[in-house]
């Protein structure tokens, strides 16, 4: 039972997601908002990612393929970013100008998706114990994609998110603040949900 809701979870869920990505990178063409600048967006790329993860777990699932700790280690990375989307976009970004977004893809992209990879995880938890580690291996990404967006954006001027640009938060003391915060509230989410998955591990399924 909770294979297949599961299946049905992460096959509809990487649907609607990737559907949102491909509509808005549409309209992104279409103003010439600019292919670079779209795929800025840490929303985007987590998206992407995490509809990848939902789609090769749900072939693992048809295919009865064990998920080995690599794999567990991956989709709890999916499931950190696209929280931590959800989280910061519901909180420091409600009603702030993020480029050309419709408002479906916004419910997907911003709400529905994290929720539903946060549902994943805890319907099918994984079944090796995560290291301390994998948790802060998981924290490389945003430390990276956080000096490319204030490095990009004090070149080019284009600034995916208010935080990142030092004209919006009083200078760059301000976006260091806003960095150091969002990195302590990423790494209480990555231990979080490393620790919930290490509590739920034991109930684990044969497949993944």
């Amino acid at each position: 039972m909770r294979q297949t809701a599961a299946l049905v979870l992460r096959l509809v869920m990487a649907a609607a997601s990737l559907a949102g990505v491909v509509t808005q990178f549409v309209i992104a063409v279409q103003i010439d908002f600019g292919v670079v600048n779209f795929f800025s967006y840490f929303t985007t790329l987590s998206n992407l990612f995490a509809s990848i993860v939902f789609l090769v777990g749900a072939a693992q699932i048809i295919r009865k393929k064990p998920a080995g700790p690599r794999w567990d280690a991956v989709r709890g990375s999916s499931v950190v970013y696209m929280a931590f989307v959800g989280i910061v976009f519901n909180t420091l970004l409600a009603g702030a100008d993020v480029g050309p977004l419709l408002p479906w893809t916004n419910v997907v992209h911003h709400m529905l998706m994290p929720l539903a990879v946060v549902i994943d995880w805890l319907l099918l938890p994984p079944r090796t114990r995560l290291s301390l580690r994998t948790a802060f291996v998981w924290i490389l990404v945003p430390v990276v994609y956080t000096v490319y967006s204030v490095v990009r954006g004090a070149i080019t001027g284009f600034y995916c998110y208010p935080f990142f640009n030092p004209a919006a938060v009083g200078g760059y003391g301000g976006v260091a603040l806003y960095c150091v915060v969002l990195l302590i509230g990423f790494i209480v989410l990555a231990l979080v949900i490393r620790a919930v998955g290490n509590a739920m591990s034991r109930r684990s399924v044969p497949v993944r």
